[in-house]
């Protein structure tokens, strides 16, 4: 859900360690945020970065994949799609 999405938000109950909690409060006073809006940073943080973690995965196969066939260079991989036509 998008900060600027007209649908409610769903309230959850969670429980975090003492010192998580401690830093979570703490980071929402020195940015003048709520706790749930810190919460739901980290939360958007870490999603972003399993994203970036799958894509990363994802290009390291298809680069493996692709060196296996010799290609190295976007030129050769032109080459090599063409051929496959």
């Amino acid at each position: 859900m998008s900060r600027s999405s007209p649908e409610r938000a769903v309230k959850k109950a969670i429980s975090l360690p003492p010192e998580l909690a401690r830093f979570a409060i703490a980071t929402a006073k020195e940015e003048g945020k709520t706790l749930s809006a810190v919460v739901q940073d980290a939360m958007r943080a870490y999603r972003l970065a399993r994203l970036r973690g799958e894509y990363r995965a994802l290009q390291g196969y298809w680069s493996q994949r692709a060196r296996e066939k010799g290609v190295l260079t976007e030129r050769q991989l032109d080459r090599y799609l063409k051929k496959q036509d």
